[in-house]
């Protein structure tokens, strides 16, 4: 999974961004610190691949993996080459998901580009230069595609389509507002990498006293699950600042300083948890002596696409997978005892595979 992080400067992204992954960012108090594009890959926390590698003794345990690519804060007119220009977001544009982090705290200490705290305008500007720079790879597209279109069906339907996406973005909407006529046109769309096409979390970055009730108090986060209400998005409430002291501890020490905060989770479990669900991912496991392994998969993949997840050769010629509940393997401390009590089941093709599944698959080539 792959993870675009975007917002005006200043608002906390490349904090955010340095905590997440402790890449060492460089973050400062002035727009545009930020000029190449970050990246930085973080593993999953899954407490149930250190459960099973402890009950088969494995000798590796790999774990489900996030990119993170944070670039430089927009402002308006970045379409038009205001600031940095939107050159860095052809960064963003393979990535899986959004997250648009927003300023949900005063400090005057902090300066804001505009002045002022407003998370819907902040919001709204953001949304704005997406749709601008989504023009304007329609726009390219429409003038290349046209060019073929005479005589060509298949060609002449894509430029109907890609027109109507850019009337759809020229009235002010985000791509993923728009309906497709039907599947084959979805799978078009897709190809086209629109930032507006792609699902959004925001990151309603807080002051520490707005944690605890999870800005349940704070109007700023109010605004924005009211905007992601209307939109269909994600959002969790972080401190960019307290995960960044989180980032410096220990396992041990983390769970105390939560526990301090009155906090159950961090911000990156809040964010891990916010990007599956908006994205329908869920995970299966792979467990033995060898390695222990969690797989991410689309909600709903039957058995033989989530195998060719491994390796294409075991979708190509899969037989059966033999699944269990990881919890089930667990509590009968490995698959003698699971197959004693009949929990090892054998399943086919039209099997879908459950989010903690631990699967071995059977296959010949």
């Amino acid at each position: 999974m792959k993870l675009g992080i975007v917002g005006l400067p200043n608002v906390g992204k490349s904090t955010l961004f340095n905590s997440l992954t402790k890449a060492g960012a460089e973050a400062a108090n002035y727009p545009f610190c930020t000029i190449d594009p970050n990246v930085g890959v973080v593993a999953v926390p899954d407490p149930r691949l250190d459960q099973l590698a402890a009950l088969f003794n494995s000798q590796k345990v790999t774990p489900a993996v996030i990119q993170f690519v944070d670039i430089a804060g927009l402002v308006k007119g970045a379409s038009k080459g205001e600031g940095l220009g939107n050159q860095f977001l052809a960064n963003i544009r393979e990535c899986d998901a959004i997250v648009h982090v927003v300023r949900c705290f005063d400090n005057g200490n902090v300066v804001h580009v505009d002045g002022s705290v407003d998370p819907r305008r902040d919001i709204e500007t953001i949304n704005l230069e997406l749709i601008f720079a989504d023009m304007d790879v329609l726009e390219r597209r429409i003038s290349k595609t046209k060019k073929s279109a005479f005589n060509n069906k298949e060609a002449a339907a894509e430029v109907a389509v890609l027109q109507k996406l850019y009337d759809f973005l020229e009235n002010g909407k985000m791509a993923r507002g728009y309906e497709p006529a039907d599947d084959d046109e979805r799978a078009f769309i897709d190809t086209l990498d629109l930032l507006t096409w792609k699902p959004v979390i925001f990151a309603a970055n807080v002051a520490e006293e707005d944690l605890a009730d999870d800005g349940a108090s704070c109007k700023y986060v109010e605004a924005v699950r009211e905007y992601a209400k209307e939109s269909g998005s994600e959002v969790f409430v972080i401190s960019a600042e307290i995960e960044a002291e989180i980032s410096q501890l220990d396992d041990e020490e983390k769970k105390e300083f939560l526990a301090d905060l009155g906090l159950s989770e961090s911000g990156l479990d809040k964010l891990i948890r916010a990007s599956y669900s908006l994205l329908g991912l869920i995970s299966y496991l792979t467990a033995g002596e060898k390695e222990t392994r969690a797989w991410t998969i689309t909600k709903g993949l039957k058995a033989p696409q989530a195998a060719g997840k491994i390796h294409s050769d075991f979708e190509r010629g899969f037989i059966k997978a033999e699944v269990i509940n990881y919890q089930d393997l667990l509590d009968c401390q490995g698959y003698t005892g699971a197959r004693e009590k009949g929990l090892v089941r054998m399943e086919g093709k039209e099997y879908v595979v459950q989010d903690g599944d631990v699967v071995v698959f059977r296959f010949n080539v």
